[in-house]
């Protein structure tokens, strides 16, 4: 005879799946069929949970048990739905907020590979040469194959000052990499750069979407307002996304009042929702362009699809990473919680680009800088100094023109000078 503790275990389970009540003597619904499915499927659990707790080896711990269990659950689903014990639960939270320990990368499982989605600005990550799209197969020497994301944010996060070697399969080369990388408190401030470039050329380099990253971004853009800026680039180049809400927010600095950002379309009647520019743009009428590489992933592509839909910039780099799914988090009562895939989101024009990524208006593969590239610009950079000393260009207030540092933000540059251009000539009237 069964204990009748596991039978009150099924019960409740069956509860949590909304499949309690009496059975309906109506034509079976699909629903019933569903719920039917799910009993059959329960008495296979509670049978092999019965062998385990009787016949291993040693007796297990109830909660390990129910955790593994719920962990492959939700494995099952996609790479982004997870069970969080109580500990990642709160590294969730911490990294949400803002700091953690860790290298400073945002990782994905992508073709059951373990893939870098970008490495965040100035961390030992980025700083070691590490790449969006890079495979992870090795950590400390242990093969990935089969880690879930869970595991592997924990092995990659530890105290500072600890090291870590990963070992890395790079797209178009057949060797491995090695990377030995010593681990850091990672601060995260969305806002790595907002700074005028010339031309009155505003830079904003955003990389990810937090909490106060929308009052960050609204400072820095009335200051660079302030400074005269009439034309603007946002660099969403290597930000792996974060906050929906933070998203549309920040996309709203851009656009039209009552303008769709983004829709969002799930099961559940809630979760279909039509998300619009409540307020006009601090920054809607000045010249725009989005810089995007493989490395810009879930809310940077709502901003990009947003602005591109609508015709408000220019979409320049090269395709995105392509990932269009909502995660809600539902806490539990034990302080674990589940992050569960709950709607798939649209651009404005009802594009899904879940796997496709957004393609640039203007595509400008990123070309990568050599020694003697840096060199060179080090030697100019040294000659124009002691020009402008000589010359008597350094009086108090001047700022020395700041010049794009690589070939995208470059193009960026070279095409709102061009966009300035035609709208200066277009606001003359030719008198005959």
């Amino acid at each position: 005879m069964r204990p009748r503790h596991w039978i009150v275990g099924v019960t409740a389970l069956l509860v949590l799946l909304g499949l309690h009540g009496a059975p309906s003597a109506a034509k079976p619904t699909a629903t019933d069929e569903s719920n039917e499915a799910i009993y059959k499927e329960l008495e296979l659990f509670e049978h092999a949970l019965s062998i385990v707790r009787s016949d291993y080896v040693e007796e297990p711990e109830a909660k390990n048990l129910i955790y593994g269990a719920l962990k492959g659950m939700l494995a099952t689903l996609d790479p982004y739905s997870q069970f969080l014990d109580p500990d990642s639960y709160n590294e969730l939270k911490v990294d949400t907020e803002g700091e953690f320990g860790g290298l400073g990368i945002e990782i994905t499982i992508k073709d059951d590979l373990l893939t870098i989605i970008s490495p965040i600005d100035d961390t030992p990550a980025f700083n070691a040469g590490l790449l969006a799209g890079d495979r992870i197969v090795k950590i400390d020497g242990e093969l990935t194959r089969g880690i879930t994301l869970l595991e592997a944010v924990k092995k990659l996060r530890g105290r500072p000052a600890t090291k870590v070697t990963l070992t890395v399969l790079r797209e178009g080369e057949t060797e491995l990499k090695e990377f030995e990388l010593e681990r850091a408190i990672i601060k995260i401030e969305s806002i790595r750069e907002a700074t005028l470039l010339d031309d009155h050329i505003g830079y904003v380099r955003l990389s990810d979407f937090r909490e106060r990253t929308t009052q960050d971004l609204e400072d820095a853009l009335k200051k660079l307002k302030d400074q005269a800026m009439d034309g603007l680039i946002l660099d969403l180049r290597n930000n792996p996304g974060g906050l929906l809400d933070t998203a549309v927010s920040v996309a709203e600095l851009f656009l039209d009042r009552n303008q769709l950002i983004v829709s969002t379309k799930g099961r559940l009647r809630n979760q279909n929702q039509e998300l619009r520019a409540k307020v006009d743009g601090l920054v809607r009428q000045t010249p725009l362009v989005v810089l995007i590489n493989e490395g810009s992933a879930s809310a940077s592509e709502i901003v990009a699809g947003a602005i591109q839909d609508h015709h408000r910039g220019v979409i320049m780099g090269t395709k995105s990473h392509g990932k269009a799914s909502v995660q809600t988090i539902f806490p539990l009562r034990d302080g674990s919680a589940l992050r569960l895939t709950t709607s798939k989101y649209f651009t404005p024009a009802g594009r899904s680009i879940h796997g496709q990524g957004i393609l640039p208006d203007v595509e400008v593969p990123f070309e990568r800088r050599t020694e003697e590239d840096e060199k060179a610009d080090t030697k100019a950079k040294t000659q124009e100094i002691f020009d402008r000393v000589e010359n008597g260009k350094t009086a108090e207030g001047e700022t020395p023109e700041k010049k794009p540092r690589d070939n995208q933000l470059a193009r960026a540059v070279d095409l709102l000078k061009g966009i300035k251009v035609y709208q200066h000539k277009g606001n003359h009237q030719v008198v005959n």
